[in-house]
């Protein structure tokens, strides 16, 4: 098999989760407009190098309507952002998904490429990799393995839905807090635009 082919069986699917609740900005970060254009454009935009397949976990496709991407909604609802990471991954054609936020402008694409490395050395029995910031992760700008998939039915169906809870009982790649600030110094790779407050900030900085 090419080596192209080879990579996008394994990493060539993005998840975007843009199903939040949004209440602390005021109005739903789908609709966030930096420079004239929606965030979520942007997010898209910069995966598209790098990925063939994305995914759009969304509670309004009807937003999408048009769209050349995946667009589906929670199966599990109202179980916060491991509720979209499985809808998100049932629909999957690669092995490993990348899961990014649609309020999550700085994707940085040398840390993506660095953790698909960490992938391909740990081999197929990896669940996926994440950073970690003290005990806890950082559960978006990560890959998450088609493996998860029954897991987290089974962890959301006993009304369970924190992330870390779960793969802390799987085969994961930490990378530590040290390691990840080579890439980004300041963390801001992880940054959610959460309020107008880090919206205005954003915009100023």
């Amino acid at each position: 098999m090419p080596e192209g082919d080879q990579m996008d069986r394994k990493f060539g699917t993005a998840i975007i989760l843009a199903g939040g609740k949004s209440s602390r900005m005021g109005f739903d970060k789908q609709l966030l407009n930096i420079n004239e254009a929606r965030l979520i454009d942007d997010v898209i935009s910069k995966l598209k190098v790098q990925f063939d397949e994305i995914i759009i976990v969304t509670n309004k496709p009807e937003l999408y309507i048009g769209s050349p991407h995946i667009i589906t909604s929670d199966i599990f609802k109202d179980m916060g952002p491991l509720g979209g990471i499985h809808a998100g991954l049932k629909l999957s054609s690669s092995q490993y998904a990348f899961v990014v936020a649609c309020d999550m402008p700085n994707i940085n694409m040398e840390y993506m490429n660095f953790m698909k490395d960490k992938l391909m050395l740990a081999g197929k029995d990896s669940f996926g990799i994440v950073t970690r910031l003290g005990i806890q992760i950082e559960p978006f700008h990560g890959f998450y393995s088609i493996q998860l998939i029954d897991q987290i039915e089974y962890y959301l169906s006993s009304g369970r839905r924190s992330i870390n809870g779960l793969i802390k009982d799987f085969n994961m790649i930490y990378i530590e807090e040290d390691e990840a600030r080579k890439f980004s110094p300041k963390w801001d790779m992880f940054m959610n635009l959460n309020t107008m407050e880090d919206l205005s900030n954003y915009l100023t900085k």
